[in-house]
């Protein structure tokens, strides 16, 4: 038999061509031809989108913004800039009007309790159905932009940003996902430098920021590589130098998430263990 040479890469690389390669497959053989993805102006968005393009061309795929009333001009303009870098359609779809008339249906029935995570989900869910109304329009498929970090940890709104028929990073971690960004950006200039270097946000309140609710990804990836991956215990989490408080809490999360993850779309594995079937 012939001997064929196996190019060798570097893991980052291996990790974006398997992502790219598998976002293809699974769109394509499904049936599908056109993507549908909700840009926030955020990381996670940024790479889907930038995977999306190498995988299918970005004739293919079509970017959201659905600007609230927490949504940053810059975040806005990071959106429009990523979309423009990658060429893609970009539709502005703003929700403020839809989420003042949801909050005036449950205006009764919350009446004399303040606003909480509850209204936070709300926008997150009016995101989620225009996608899906979109890709029912036009037969897009929604690529979902969690990733593994924010699935374990249930940092994400079921039927909302956790709606979709793929998800393109479920098997990546937040730290892994910035990696992928600069990777993606030695090979053209596609995610604005700013992305890479502003505060991860939901911006579903004034001055939100991911670790308002999360340890610092670089704490939290390792543990959840540990606990999830390589089946490590609490004990052992700290033996290897994690804080206990924050070990146990991350646990916490991870466990009490379960039913999250049950009801999340499929995605890509990547690593020893991942999310789902």
């Amino acid at each position: 038999l012939p001997v064929h040479e196996v190019e060798a890469l570097e893991p980052i690389e291996e990790i974006y061509r398997a992502l790219v390669l598998g976002t293809r497959d699974y769109v394509t053989k499904n049936g599908f031809k056109h993507v549908v993805i909700g840009l926030s102006g955020g990381i996670d968005s940024s790479i889907v989108a930038a995977i999306a393009v190498d995988a299918l061309g970005a004739a293919n795929v079509t970017g959201v913004t659905m600007p609230s009333p927490y949504s940053s001009a810059g975040t806005r303009r990071d959106a429009a800039r990523l979309a423009k870098n990658l060429g893609i359609d970009l539709l502005r779809v703003p929700i403020t009007r839809v989420l003042k008339a949801y909050k005036g249906a449950l205006a009764g029935a919350f009446k004399g309790l303040k606003e909480d995570v509850t209204e936070e989900n709300i926008q997150a869910r009016i995101r989620g159905t225009l996608l899906m109304a979109l890709s029912n329009k036009f037969g897009y498929i929604v690529l979902s932009t969690g990733n593994k970090s924010e699935l374990a940890t249930g940092y994400g709104t079921l039927y909302g940003d956790m709606a979709g028929g793929y998800a393109v990073l479920k098997d990546i971690t937040k730290t892994t996902v910035y990696e992928l960004c600069r990777y993606r950006n030695s090979l053209s200039p596609a995610i604005p430098e700013r992305v890479l270097t502003k505060p991860p946000s939901a911006e579903l309140k004034p001055g939100q920021k991911d670790t308002d609710s999360l340890p610092p990804y670089e704490e939290l990836d390792p543990i959840l590589r540990g606990y999830i991956e390589e089946d490590r215990s609490p004990e052992e989490l700290v033996a290897a130098g994690h804080k206990p408080e924050i070990v146990a809490r991350v646990i916490q999360l991870v466990d009490r998430s379960e039913y999250k993850r049950k009801q999340a779309p499929p995605g890509l594995r990547i690593t020893t263990k991942a999310f789902g079937l």
